[in-house]
């Protein structure tokens, strides 16, 4: 029993480190993906127009988090229909 425990143990700090390396990844998107949009977009899309860039950089900022969002939504089902596999295999 106790080596069910261990390789519980393992998956789950295998998962926590994927956890946070996802984290830190868009934690760095979400500090340098608007910031490089909006130049980018001052110089070579909107010709100096800094509302447009902004709104770019807002826009480029949102679809960081909605991802982030997403992903971790899509993380924490499979996780879950994973646990419950496993309960229905202990029943057996």
């Amino acid at each position: 029993m106790s080596e069910h425990t261990a390789i519980g143990k393992l998956n789950a700090d295998a998962a926590s480190g994927g956890v946070l390396f996802k984290l830190i990844v868009f934690s760095l998107s979400l500090g340098i993906l608007p910031l490089t949009s909006y130049f980018a977009s001052l110089k070579y899309v909107w010709d100096g127009n800094a509302t447009f860039a902004a709104i770019t950089a807002v826009v480029a900022a949102n679809i960081v988090l909605v991802t982030y969002i997403v992903m971790s939504l899509l993380e924490d089902k499979s996780s879950s229909v994973q646990q419950q596999h496993t309960e229905t295999r202990k029943e057996k």
